[in-house]
This record gives structure tokens, C-alpha cells and sequence, in this order.
């Protein structure tokens, strides 16, 4: 949900946390979602949209090979996409988003799927979701669960 965003801004400020973004079929939305925080400035360091899979490669070091067998609506493309923000930006957390918006599948994948990936420390990780609705929705549904993410890798950071 977006009232995530000011317990993902808190809980980054509180553990003294920088955080960055990569997005793909989000084009900002995470990162501006967060920025409307107030006092976000002390923690959002930066985000990467990356539409096109060669700026994933060539900007996030997402691995070319894997983009070209399984295209860019996988899992480990949107880990490596958070692990990519989270060296870019030089930050200590990275949220990221690629998915399918629509209007037609890509990638062999349906409209509504969506990998959130994470990275925070040397940790990291994604998550699958399948959102309904037009192509607005599932992009705004899409930033929403990636704050949710982000607030909940945040909430279990160490101080």
C-alpha cells in the first residue's frame, strides 16, 4: 500500500539506511512514491529506470545471457536489478520492479505478472505477484508492493 512508504522513509532513517530503486514497468513510481515523504532526501539516494534490457545489462549489470534465455520478467533479473541499484547508488538497500503492464503478454509472460526483487546488505531476493486490473493499476499495485517489500526488508534490518 502506499502508506508504506512513510514506514519504509522511517524505518531507512531510523537504522540510518540509504536507499535506491531500479524499475522497469514502474518507470519512477517507486522512487517518486517515496520522495513525496517527507524528509525522504535523507535516505533515497537514487533510482535507475531501466525500460530497455540492455540498460539492465549495461547500467544494473544484469546478466545478459540470463536476459536473453528468460527475458526481462524473471526473478533473478529483478534480484539482480536490486543488487544493480544497490551498487549504482551506492546504497544500503534497493527495491525493484519488472513485470508485465500490458496491454499484451511479454517475455512469454501474462499481463499482471510482476517480480519485486530486494537487496539489503548482502542479502537479496524476489518475489512473484499476479495483479488484475488495466495497465495504470497494475502498475500503481506494482509500486505498492514494492514499498511493502521495501518496508518489510527494512523492518528486519539490524540497527
Amino acid at each position: 500500500m502506499r502508506n508504506q512508504a512513510p514506514a519504509a522513509i522511517a524505518a531507512a532513517k531510523s537504522k540510518q539506511l540509504q536507499l535506491a530503486t531500479a524499475e522497469s514497468l514502474t518507470a519512477g513510481m517507486i522512487a517518486a512514491t517515496l520522495a513525496e515523504v517527507p524528509g525522504a532526501s535523507a535516505v533515497l539516494r537514487g533510482g535507475i529506470v531501466s525500460y530497455s534490457s540492455d540498460v539492465k545489462a549495461q547500467v544494473l549489470g544484469v546478466d545478459a545471457g540470463l536476459l536473453e534465455s528468460n527475458g526481462s520478467v524473471d526473478p533473478e533479473v529483478a534480484r539482480q536489478m536490486a543488487v544493480g541499484a544497490q551498487r549504482v547508488c551506492q546504497a544500503d538497500a534497493a527495491v525493484s520492479a519488472t513485470g508485465v503492464a500490458g496491454p499484451a503478454a511479454h517475455d512469454g509472460k501474462s499481463v499482471g505478472t510482476v517480480f519485486i526483487g530486494w537487496a539489503i546488505g548482502d542479502q537479496s531476493g524476489a518475489k512473484e505477484h499476479h495483479f488484475v486490473g488495466d495497465r495504470a493499476q497494475i502498475r500503481e499495485q506494482s509500486t505498492n508492493a514494492a514499498i511493502s517489500q521495501l518496508a518489510a526488508i527494512l523492518g528486519k534490518a539490524s540497527s
